[in-house]
């Protein structure tokens, strides 16, 4: 780039600092900025758009267009030019403005004199701040070098509009971290919470966009650099040489971090007047542009990779650490981008509520969510980058909702339903103690799922009648490496204890498909849900299920032990686990290890093709649990990971109930003990249908036991069957609208 036009940038970049110094408000702060890109580019009109809420932009400031215009202005995403720049964060570089495809002529601004247009977006880490603007009279494309420029300007701006620097008097331009904003994602762990904001790796913040010095913001920059190349270097020597999956990512790692192109580009935005953090984000925020746009699953990884190369060098230019020494407030909500099961453990059940603007329901963050009973939201776009440490905040985890800083109306309508929430467990209290016995005499045992420790003091509280699933797994995800079968002893032990004398169901190592341990070699399958997991692995690895089952039998030490395994597909799957359990026994007999009182070995039904096993594999189990997670998304054939599909299938659809009551009779056939374990066993009205089709067990989260007795004890099986029945004749897809009309009817 030739030596005048970098001089010119930083003159710019010098100037809007000069300006930013003023002691004077938001609005005259961005006349004056749209005046100095106006005269230093020699255009005739520059204009500043931006962002009035997620849908709308409204003209902020603008030199050249007519005054009345600002803060009149508006148009929504992706209308006319500006809105296109907006919604594409891709620039706009025409000499005929009104022959580009969307544009929208707006009388009021007097702009059908100027003919060229340039829009570059105002973005700070793919957030969408905004649009800047210039135009001038002669039918010209501008150059790369003014792109350029006006790249760096707005880059600039992006910063000064995070620091809150454009804030005005009255109504004229909010400020950002400080409205009201609402995000909605999806729901991960049901519940509501009321709390306050706490980041877990709270974003860097770059105070001065602008060099003081050119030459020390090189120097800055380069030895940033250097000692991120070392860090990426140690870690390489010291990771493990046989895990190849490790190496290649430390290797895509140390390819970004000596990429020549990537410090060029970062150093030239430098030369153009940027400090060595803002160039560093620059560089961040057009490679998430970039890559957003592209389709393949391994090149969107790789921005993962260049965003936490990004964030390391900006914490070791800012010297701002992860931990920046903020206090956690007595009622934390955490916000993260993504979260691991180890890390959300270490906060523990203090958290009021977790968002996560990625993840997914069946992650480990979610599973840890659910094993704590703390409120979920996941994919709420945004929150990272609009959350500050310490902000009120209202999480509906039963509507996948965020109210962040939300005004009092939301307060009071969010407060009178936590209030009703807890009156309505308060009420459950009363029948804790009491069997949930239908109106018809039909009596249902509700167990409750655990996975920690931390879910046994529930089971006196919940009213529950036992554990009817143990995931053992979660200690296996929790850490770097395998946990030794002395550990797992006496943790299944301190589970027993726990219980104390209920029965407990131990289900063997559920991992594969989401559920992925950090020292395991990932599969590269093309669907895991259906591929190498659960019990598929243990068989393949009979070590590892061996030691599992030697711990439980050693925790057990002369107390009854109920074992189940999961995903099984096909009868000899069952009888080949069963023979590992056959050899652990003998094996603990043989060193004269107190055998367990009584063993009952169970299998998990959570496909299709187990419910038409041959009789003789119904007559072998001794208990059979139907997982419906699984069971539901195999019979459907819809992911439950998949939003645009998990919502389209109903449990209470006739089919997936008629199967579920083809199962309980084959069962009642050969007096197979049967029970049913998932989300659905916890909600009310899906509680009651599956009991009406016959299952008398029940398993679920704690929290849902109070009110799936309270609707189970005011209803009539039989007549709810009879309602089922019914619909099914009408040949209805669903009985939920039956069933809901029936329950009006009974109060």
């Amino acid at each position: 780039m030739p030596e005048r036009t970098e001089t010119e940038s930083r003159k710019l970049l010098g100037r809007l600092r000069d300006a930013m110094a003023e002691d004077s408000a938001g609005q005259e702060r961005l006349d004056k900025i749209t005046h100095l890109i106006a005269h230093s580019m020699q255009t005739e009109v520059c204009s500043i758009y931006l962002f009035r809420d997620d849908e709308t932009l409204e003209l902020c400031a603008s030199e050249g267009l007519k005054p009345e215009a600002v803060h009149q202005t508006r148009m929504r995403l992706g209308e006319g030019l500006v809105g296109r720049v907006a919604k594409t964060s891709g620039v706009i570089n025409t000499a005929n403005a009104p022959q580009e495809p969307g544009f929208r002529y707006m009388p009021e601004t007097g702009e059908e004199i100027y003919t060229s247009f340039l829009g570059v977006p105002i973005q700070r880490l793919g957030q969408s701040l905004g649009v800047l603007v210039v135009q001038s009279k002669d039918a010209r494309e501008y150059s790369s070098d003014e792109l350029y420029a006006l790249e760096v300007v707005a880059m600039v701006l992006a910063e000064m509009t995070e620091l809150g620097a454009f804030i005005g008097e009255g109504d004229a331009l909010s400020a950002r971290h400080q409205q009201p904003a609402l995000f909605r994602g999806i729901q991960g762990q049901e519940g509501a919470a009321e709390g306050h904001i706490f980041l877990h790796e709270p974003r860097v913040v770059i105070t001065n966009p602008i060099a003081d010095d050119t030459e020390v913001e090189l120097i800055n920059l380069r030895e940033a650099v250097d000692t991120l190349r070392v860090s990426v270097d140690d870690l390489l020597s010291s990771a493990k040489s046989g895990d190849k999956d490790q190496l290649q990512v430390l290797e895509a790692y140390r390819m970004f971090a000596n990429s020549r192109g990537w410090l060029r580009r970062m150093e030239a935005d430098i030369n153009n007047g940027l400090s060595a953090a803002a160039a560093v984000e620059k560089e961040q925020s057009a490679a998430r542009a970039r890559f957003a746009q592209v389709p393949d699953a391994y090149m969107r990884e790789r921005l993962n990779d260049l965003d936490d190369l990004s964030n390391k060098l900006l914490r070791i230019l800012t010297g701002q650490g992860a931990n920046t020494g903020a206090e956690m407030p007595d009622d934390p909500v955490l916000v993260a981008r993504n979260i691991g099961p180890g890390e959300l453990l270490e906060y523990g059940s203090k958290l009021k509520g977790i968002i996560l603007e990625e993840g997914s329901v069946g992650s480990h963050a979610a599973i840890v969510a659910r094993a704590l009973a703390i409120p979920l939201v996941i994919n709420a776009t945004g929150i990272v980058a609009e959350a500050l440490n310490g902000d009120h905040v209202m999480i509906d985890g039963d509507e996948g909702q965020v109210h962040l800083r939300p005004d009092e109306n939301i307060v009071t309508a969010f407060r009178d339903k936590i209030a009703m929430l807890a009156e309505a467990q308060s009420r459950y209290a009363s029948i804790r103690d009491l069997p949930a016995t239908a109106r018809c005499g039909s009596t249902v045992c509700l167990q409750m799922n655990a996975g920690l420790m931390a879910d046994l003091p529930s089971l006196v509280g919940s009213g529950a009648e036992g554990v009817g699933l143990f995931r053992t797994e979660l200690q296996f995800l929790i850490r770097n490496k395998v946990p030794r079968r002395s550990e797992l002893a006496a943790l299944y032990a301190r589970v027993l204890d726990a219980a104390d004398g209920r029965r407990v169901v131990f289900r063997t190592l559920d991992i594969g498909s989401d559920k992925v341990l950090p020292y395991m070699k990932p599969q590269d399958e093309p669907n895991p849900a259906l591929g190498w997991r659960a019990i598929r692995v243990g068989l393949d690895k009979p070590g590892v299920l061996r030691m599992q089952l030697q711990a439980l039998l050693r925790a057990a030490n002369g107390r009854p032990l109920t074992v189940m395994f999961p995903f099984v597909a096909q009868f000899e799957e069952y009888r080949a686990a069963r023979e590992q359990v056959d050899k652990a026994v003998a094996g603990e007999e043989k060193l004269g290890h107190v055998l367990p009182e009584t063993l009952e070995i169970g299998a998990m039904l959570e496909t299709p093709s187990l419910a038409f096993a041959p009789r003789k594999f119904f007559e072998e189990v001794e208990f059979i649990s139907i997982g419906g997670n699984d069971l539901k998304q195999f019979f459907f054939a819809a992911d439950r990971e998949n939003e645009r599909v998990r919502r389209r299938y109903d449990t209470l659809n006739v089919s997936f109930l008629t199967f579920i009551e083809d199962i309980v009779n084959r069962c009642r056939e050969t007096d197979t003990p049967v029970s049913f374990c998932g989300e659905d066993a916890g909600r009310p009205v899906e509680a009651l249908c599956l009991a009406a089709m016959g299952l008398r067990t029940l398993s679920m989260r704690p929290a849902s036991i109070g009110p799936v007795k309270h609707l189970l004890r005011r209803s009539n099986l039989d007549e709810a069957r009879s309602v089922i029945e019914d619909a099914r004749n009408r040949g209805d897809q669903s009985v939920r609208p039956a069933i809901m009309e029936w329950l009006k009817g009974q109060n």
